[in-house]
């Protein structure tokens, strides 16, 4: 049995980015743990969610719980550092943000984790983050700087097959369109998140357990509602857009588009 640590930044990235690799990974009997670097205090609330005198990060914290729970990890481990909001933000100068946390000094919080859980392999973010995000790029340094301290050679960079986002988001404007409706633009532009298809080293099938990674990203309702736009989609399109999981290794080229892998090398 290996140990698989997945590095995310927010409650409800690891359900959208490897929910389904956790999933498999526990399926076949092998240790699963969540480090999530914040809280996801600037996340945006659903209505109605939150209790009176609730506060998100509490919510969110009980959700995160819920998702590992269904996905076969561990109780989700935290960093400690709060959410520093999108890029540009003024909440990216809190000074308890993950954004200006000490890079030393986290690195060794995340250390202590992998050594004490004996990490085998590690998914973190590609540079930018996917999408340019402070607190994911703040994941793929840390995470890197970690992974070099304790000798840890299995690291993958969780990323965004852009080709393929662009052909769902196309479809989605071709029917908003029919409908006599705007197109969505959305809040990322689309030529410069993820990782271009042909320039991705591995994609993970993970269809058998996209049921689990759907319930896990329903676990978060204070941030994906049941009319969202993600849980909308008919089983079999959310199939097609969630069935495969991606990731970069960082020096190996030359493959012409991601190779497919039953499991990440190393577990």
């Amino acid at each position: 049995m290996s140990t698989l640590v997945c590095f995310h930044a927010h409650p409800d990235d690891e359900a959208i980015s490897t929910g389904g690799l956790m999933a498999k990974a526990a399926a076949a009997g092998h240790r699963v743990v969540l480090v999530c670097a914040t809280r996801g205090e600037q996340g945006e609330p659903q209505e109605g969610v939150l209790d009176r005198g609730e506060q998100l990060w509490e919510r969110r914290m009980v959700e995160l719980a819920e998702s590992c729970r269904i996905l076969g990890a561990d109780e989700p481990r935290w960093l400690g550092y709060e959410d520093s909001g999108m890029e540009g933000e003024p909440t990216n100068d809190n000074p308890a943000c993950f954004w200006q946390s000490d890079h030393d000094e986290a690195t060794a919080r995340l250390v202590a984790i992998l050594e004490e859980v004996q990490a085998d392999t590690l998914t973190i973010y590609d540079n930018h983050g996917g999408y340019g995000h402070p607190d994911h790029i703040r994941v793929h340094t840390v995470g890197w700087a970690a992974a070099k301290a304790v000798k840890l050679d299995n690291v993958f960079e969780a990323t965004i097959n852009r080709d393929g986002v662009k052909a769902m988001m196309e479809l989605a404007d071709a029917e908003a369109i029919a409908r006599g409706e705007d197109p969505n633009e959305g809040p990322v532009d689309r030529d410069s998140f993820g990782t271009p298809s042909a320039d991705i080293t591995y994609q993970v099938d993970v269809g058998a357990e996209v049921g689990k990674k759907k319930a896990a990203m329903m676990a978060h309702r204070s941030q994906i509602g049941p009319d969202s736009f993600f849980l909308q989609m008919p089983d079999d399109v959310f199939e097609m857009a969630f069935g495969s999981e991606w990731f970069n290794v960082p020096g190996v080229t030359g493959t012409g588009g991601p190779v497919d892998v039953e499991l990440l090398p190393g577990l």
